[in-house]
């Protein structure tokens, strides 16, 4: 759906030793527009009647983290020559920045790939300008927790001399569009876990130019899940805080800060007592005033197995069953496995036989639990260490429970004879 090719590296530039220095960043987009508003007539037509085309996007003044190294990107050089055709939109980001943004610097060299998608829209269509025009941007890099959505505004140029042959913007003395970036809605993760009854929270921020684009700001979380989606919460408040913020959560136990949201743009959600029905695919949406953008990221409920045996010790006079239990645990997936270390081994191994494995239980709270029978033969030597080991996605290493082979003891039966024979012969003893 997305190309997804980092084309290269533009000027690098060099700045006094406390001023971090930046670099320019080329990428390779794909431009998605509404096919009927070009006559839907072209071989980039997609599903749902739009229309995919190659474009690039470069990033002007993308700051270099304090440990990376600009040397080996190479510098952007305009075409030569201008074609109307060619769609290059050049973007500064230094006012608003995009946060973690120098991911982005030696995202090729390291192998990450990059996804870019732009798309025209207006956010007030009856104020449409032919010589303005705003982008929605997606960029993501792949194994990176760096996701974020940009509003681009196109500049004015001054003398117009040549416009694209298709959009009608005009361009600029190299042949790009300028632009600025407007609004930002970021976030730092794309998917992240919660243990069931705890508390969560799902990180969503948003910055925009100063002066403000508009006073008011929503903020809408929704989640879906399985085809099915619900809205979580929606927030309105006021930039310039003439009135009181107004909060409506669809789900008991959300929130998000409305004074984080005014005075840091921080619009992360906050989920306590997290169940298993919370779990899904999470949308913040933030509006200030017209404009609109958006992050996606991925919650995974979890809860750890209670891993436990049916016997705390083991004497095997004649064959045992042992059980192991895997309890209360999400999501389903849980396996179960038997090993051995005997008095003379060095390493653990399989223990020998088939066991066998009950059916999955699922408890009220959406946890399920499962067990596991292991056929003990009266053969296994006192001191050999039998464990069951249990993996399941929610452990980052399996959870193991052990009993050790004990020595039978003697036979009472033994004893009390042995006592009596004794009785007897002190007793015939004394009666001589």
């Amino acid at each position: 759906m997305f190309l997804v090719v980092l084309l290269g590296y533009s000027v690098i530039h060099a700045y006094a030793d406390d001023v971090p220095a930046v670099a320019d960043v080329v990428l390779s987009c794909v431009l998605v527009e509404d096919g009927a508003a070009h006559g839907g007539g072209d071989g980039g037509m997609g599903a749902g009647g739009f229309s995919r085309s190659a474009a690039t996007l470069v990033l002007r003044d993308v700051p270099a983290g304090p440990d990376q190294s600009l040397e080996g990107l190479t510098p952007f050089v305009p075409p030569r020559v201008i074609i109307p055709d060619v769609l290059i939109i050049e973007a500064t980001v230094s006012s608003p920045d995009i946060p973690n943004s120098d991911v982005l610097l030696h995202a090729d060299c390291n192998g990450k790939e990059v996804m870019c998608e732009l798309s025209p829209f207006s956010p007030d269509p009856s104020r449409k300008s032919a010589d303005q025009a705003f982008f929605m941007v997606s960029v993501s890099v792949d194994g990176e927790d760096f996701s974020t959505s940009l509003i681009l505004r196109t500049i004015k140029v001054e003398q117009i001399t040549q416009r694209h042959s298709r959009l009608g913007l005009p361009l600029s003395p190299s042949g790009t569009v300028q632009s600025e970036v407007a609004m930002v809605v970021f976030s730092h993760v794309k998917s992240l876990s919660g243990v069931l009854r705890d508390e969560v929270q799902l990180p969503c921020g948003f910055k925009q130019q100063d002066p403000p684009l508009a006073p008011d700001v929503q903020v809408t979380w929704r989640v879906q899940h399985r085809g099915r989606g619900r809205k979580i919460l929606g927030l309105k408040t006021s930039l310039e805080d003439t009135q009181g913020p107004v909060i409506h959560a669809e789900r008991r136990g959300a929130w998000v800060s409305a004074e984080q949201v005014v005075s840091e743009g921080n619009a992360s959600l906050t989920l306590s007592d997290l169940k298993v029905e919370d779990e899904g695919t999470y949308i913040c949406a933030v509006s200030i005033g017209k404009f609109h953008a958006q992050q996606v990221m991925l919650l995974n409920v979890i809860k750890l197995p209670e891993v436990s045996l049916s016997e705390d010790k083991l004497v095997l006079k004649s064959a045992k069953t042992l059980v192991c239990y895997s309890s209360k645990y999400y999501p389903l997936d849980a396996e179960i496995e038997w090993f051995s270390l005997g008095p003379d081994d060095s390493e653990p191994v399989a223990f020998p036989g088939k066991p066998s494995l009950s059916a999955h239980r699922s408890h009220g709270d959406g946890t399920f639990s499962v067990s596991s029978q292991l056929n003990v033969p009266p053969t296994v030597s006192p001191g050999t260490k039998i464990t069951c080991t249990v993996s399941h996605p929610a452990l980052d290493t399996p959870l193991s429970v052990s009993v050790m082979v004990e020595m039978p003891e003697p036979d009472s039966y033994w004893w009390i004879l042995g006592f009596l024979i004794i009785t007897v012969l002190f007793f015939l003893q004394v009666m001589k």
